[in-house]
């Protein structure tokens, strides 16, 4: 048996924080007639933070053998708290107002206590869920930038100590030194952009609002001086809930407010300006879907800009205008997963309208190839709707168009007059541009979903043979008739007239490359509604 005395402990240990005769450190914090000193001990101050562990490492001795630590950029009345913290354990925030609760975590965090930071974020997240979304545009920046100087910190020390260990002369040794800094801080930013977890719940909490609110940040009055690393995540992000020409209108504003000295009249700019304004948008302009935006946009919006994108894309875009069925040389990305789900969404609202918690816990088993089924509690993954018919439309070539370029991907569809729920798992990518072919996979499957008098689920993978045709990407030519096609049409959506609900042409052949049908006739049919997921990782 243990017998546990932390309240005691806790208040010696915060006895120990007014008793000044062995103190061994000042920390001097906020500035001019604010600026206060408070004494503490650098083997509490070590043990409690690796913040202060590097900081005294760093710090010289003064003649009575004291180190220094100077924060001009911390109160003095947030410090006491934190210090409070580090002796005792305790932090009362009762009273005390959101703004100072917020500061509060953004030094606690500074200082590396992960727990207190996290802690308080969780507190701001359940009970000031208000006062952050009223502030978001500001916090968002102060977020953003002090994960961006850490990084930058972190890269400059890496750098010096690089630099430490060459034995080169000056010359060299500078030269090298400038390119490992370059190169370090460019790997810094990426691992920024796709981290951006220094407080996991709070970035978690403006990510969900950026991405479903988008013009929280983009109608914000300091857009325009958002880091390019926090422009940069919100643009990878295919879940963003907006229109592809606005946030190209967003990014060209960003980028020309980088450069005030650029003419005010687009008619005045000259080769250089729109060199200066490609240079700047660099890193933004390849992560711009620009083979979803509409014709007419493409022709207002895109055309002024022309010679920041580059005469391959530029002929691709006319290229795809004049001759959609031919692939192009550019890169197309796939068009971003509009969902348009509201904020703070409830957890029990079902994202699917034709499959329920119980058939995703069986597809998530048979994607892990388990024996069992997944509990409820445990499936290991969700649903991330990428197209719905009834929503997005039952042409076969929007097919095509939205699910480009996603991995991982389910395939639901409700058949017109029965029960039935058909679908299938494909693992690889969804690829429009290719030529008509068979694709191969060993971990595709096809299935039936028990639902309403259908008793029994069925399922049916790929058989494994020296021809695995799993899949048909049928290629840009029959992408107006043929969408998504397991196998020899073991389970296909096609339609002669452009929808999928209108002619009897969907159909379940009889296997070919799979270990059974999943339909006990192999009679044509036309669907209700279909579905396509992503399947994400919880």
């Amino acid at each position: 048996m243990s017998f546990i005395f932390f309240d005691k402990l806790s208040q010696d240990f915060s006895e120990l924080l007014n008793d000044e005769k062995e103190y061994n450190v000042v920390i001097e914090v906020d500035k001019e007639e604010n600026m206060k000193s408070f004494t503490s001990h650098s083997v509490v101050l070590r043990y409690r933070s690796t913040y202060f562990t590097k900081e005294l490492e760093n710090i010289a001795t003064n003649e009575n053998h004291v180190k220094t630590i100077i924060k001009p950029n911390i109160s003095a009345q947030i410090f006491e708290i934190i210090l409070k913290y580090i002796y005792g354990g305790v932090v009362n925030i009762e009273n005390i107002e959101t703004k100072f609760i917020y500061e509060l975590m953004i030094v606690a965090n500074e200082l590396e206590f992960e727990e207190l930071s996290e802690k308080l974020g969780s507190y701001l997240i359940e009970t000031k869920a208000s006062w952050l979304r009223t502030h978001f545009s500001r916090i968002y920046h102060s977020v953003f930038d002090m994960n961006l100087i850490n990084s930058t910190e972190s890269a400059q020390k890496e750098v010096a100590e690089n630099s430490n260990k060459r034995q080169l002369d000056l010359d060299e040794s500078y030269s090298d030194c400038l390119h490992d800094t370059i190169k370090f801080q460019s790997k810094k930013i990426k691992t920024t952009t796709n981290n951006f977890n220094e407080l996991k719940g709070l970035n978690r909490f403006y990510n969900d609002i950026i991405t479903k609110h988008p013009n929280l940040i983009f109608e914000s009055e300091d857009f325009t001086s958002l880091q390019e690393a926090a422009l940069i995540s919100i643009l990878e992000n295919d879940d963003l809930q907006l229109e592809e020409i606005k946030i190209w209108d967003y990014v060209v504003k960003w980028g020309i407010a980088q450069n005030p000295t650029l003419p005010k009249n687009l008619e005045e700019w000259s080769k250089e300006n729109f060199k200066t304004l490609k240079t700047t948008l660099q890193q933004c302009l390849q992560l711009i879907r620009y083979f979803h935006i509409s014709e007419k946009d493409i022709w207002e919006k895109l055309k002024p800009y022309r010679k920041i994108l580059g005469k391959q894309l530029w002929d691709d875009l006319n290229q795809r205008l004049i001759f959609p069925n031919q692939p192009v040389k550019s890169v197309v990305l796939p068009a971003r997963i509009n969902s348009n789900l509201e904020l703070f969404q409830s957890i029990n609202e079902p994202i699917s309208t034709i499959i329920n918690e119980e058939h995703v816990s069986e597809i998530s088993s048979w994607i892990d190839r388990k024996s069992t089924i997944y509990t409820l509690a445990n499936v290991p993954y969700k649903l991330q709707l990428i197209l719905r018919g009834s929503k997005d439309g039952f042409q076969p070539k929007t097919f095509w168009n939205m699910c480009n370029g996603h991995a991982g991907t389910i395939v639901i569809a409700k058949v017109a007059g029965t029960d039935e729920i058909l679908g299938g798992y494909n693992p690889l990518a969804w690829n429009n541009s290719i030529n008509e072919d068979f694709v191969e996979t060993n971990d595709s499957f096809i299935f039936s979903l028990k639902n309403g008098n259908i008793q029994n689920s069925i399922l049916s993978r790929i058989e494994i043979e020296e021809y695995n045709c799993a899949l048909f990407y049928c290629g840009p030519d029959k992408q107006k008739t043929c969408g998504p096609c397991f196998g020899n049409c073991e389970f296909s959506l096609e339609s002669n007239v452009s929808d999928f609900t209108q002619d009897k042409l969907c159909e379940c052949y009889h296997p070919s490359f799979y270990e059974k049908a999943i339909r006990s006739t192999h009679e044509k049919f036309s669907i209700v509604d279909y579905e396509v997921f992503k399947i994400v990782k919880k």
